[in-house]
């Protein structure tokens, strides 16, 4: 997300950092290289012309340029500044309403409103502990119906039976009498899409709306299309009041461009981000974080909340336990590279951090490979049960077995035994601070939970 203009942007201010005193002609040609970035990134022309304009008249002052250091207080005033471009807080689904609370979800043919649907129904659940139904309204794209109740128990989410012969806005109101008479919470509505904007697509969402009376109306827009989501979001915000915006695909959005113009096009937050193809890759959208990691500083406390998110209480005990009684076995190593895997891997974490485009480049600069977590899983998964309690039993003829079973070579199996006993020595030093000082102490700061 943001690769390319977290990347061009830290040049800009690395070398504005790096000047002792700043002029006003330093400024003014740090952000005409600024307005290039943003334009690349795919950022909406008028969004750029104001948000330099801004930038600039807060940046060419006496108490910028005179300051102790300038390079900085530029850029804390330009992260101040897409903090506010971006929609300053963040704001969540409104489900304060009397229940069942109708979210519609309208968008594009192709933009992911589908999946988007079951993914909130998840979240919704999972999080918020709400009863959800979903309803297909799409009627024309061949096993739309089918594909979200097929999702929908991928998700664990009921979804409205499907009725042959029926039009949008009767399923609608029907999904509506079956959410109210079975006491769900939400009823979640996947409208039809179509290639393009047009009358029958605005019509007919339009038509379910005023029946349904939703108190959200979502609209999911790919990131990837750029300009093309920003014209769609505002197209559809002038016939329809819609409240939220979904964006799609920003894991694989290196620009970002889209995300940066939709608040100030429309009007309407940002609320929710897709950022994977899984069933529970969908994030709230904190404008705040995303500028930190637009500008390199990282985004720690959304890297503390995914591994809150994904490591089991359970396995937390069960690990303390084991360490408590002196145990600290390739079983539970294994545990651990499964953890970082489902956080994305080595690379999936370095997003959140301090100056991660610089990060990445040296990583990448050093070839190293990030495939290495599921090779070193694969090791361990070739050892017998006998070996993973005890890894001294791991000698030449056995390490060239387990090379064989697991596709890869000795060296690679020495490695991850060096690394194995390194993480057994710390453990045990670990085991010294007690009960209190364990979880503290975890790898990537491990979650705290209530005792």
């Amino acid at each position: 997300m943001f690769e390319s203009l977290t990347a061009r942007l830290g040049d800009i201010f690395d070398r504005l950092k790096r000047r002792g005193a700043l002029s006003e002609a330093d400024v003014e040609t740090a952000l005409r290289e600024v307005r290039v970035a943003l334009l690349e990134a795919d950022v909406a022309l008028p969004v750029v012309k104001d948000f330099i304009e801004r930038v600039k008249g807060d940046a060419i002052g006496a108490e910028v340029v005179r300051s102790v250091t300038p390079g900085h207080m530029v850029v804390k005033i330009v992260h101040d500044r897409l903090v506010e471009t971006l929609g300053a807080a963040s704001i969540g689904l409104d489900l304060a309403a009397a229940a069942p609370v109708v979210v519609l979800i309208v968008g594009l043919q192709g933009s992911g409103k589908t999946t988007s649907a079951a993914k909130i129904g998840r979240m919704l659940q999972e999080r918020d502990r709400k009863r959800v139904l979903m309803a297909s309204l799409d009627v024309y794209r061949p096993a739309a119906q089918t594909q979200l109740a097929v999702l929908g128990e991928t998700a664990g989410v009921p979804t409205l039976p499907v009725v042959a012969g029926q039009e949008p806005v009767a399923i609608a109101r029907r999904a509506h009498d079956a959410a109210r008479r079975e006491g769900f919470d939400v009823l979640l509505l996947d409208t039809a899409g179509r290639l393009h904007v047009d009358a029958d697509l605005m019509d007919e969402a339009a038509a379910i709306a005023a029946a349904t009376d939703p108190t959200e109306i979502l609209l999911v827009a790919d990131s990837l299309t750029g300009q093309d989501a920003v014209n769609v979001a505002r197209a559809f915000q002038d016939r329809l009041k819609l409240t939220g915006i979904v964006l799609t695909r920003m894991d694989g959005d290196g620009r970002g461009g889209a995300a940066l113009s939709m608040r100030a096009v429309t009007g309407c937050p940002i609320k929710l981000i897709g950022v994977g193809e899984k069933i529970d890759a969908i994030e709230p959208f904190h404008p705040e974080r995303v500028a930190s990691r637009i500008l390199g500083m990282g985004d720690v406390v959304s890297l503390v909340e995914k591994a809150a998110a994904t490591i089991e209480e359970a396995d937390a005990a069960r690990l303390q336990a084991k360490l408590e009684s002196g145990g600290f076995d390739l079983d539970d190593m294994a545990a651990q590279l499964r953890q970082l895997r489902k956080m994305g891997g080595v690379e999936g974490v370095l997003g959140f951090l301090p100056g991660a485009a610089k990060i990445k480049k040296q990583v990448a600069d050093a070839n190293i490979d990030f495939k290495i977590l599921a090779r070193q899983e694969a090791i361990i998964g070739s050892m017998t049960k006998r070996e993973r309690k005890n890894a001294k039993l791991l000698n030449a003829r056995r390490k060239q077995r387990i090379a064989v079973g697991s596709g890869t070579s000795v060296p690679e199996i020495n490695r991850l035994l060096k690394q194995y006993m390194e993480m057994e020595s710390m453990m045990r030093k670990m085991r010294k601070l007690g009960k209190r000082g364990f979880l503290r102490n975890l790898p990537f700061g491990g979650p705290q939970f209530p005792r």
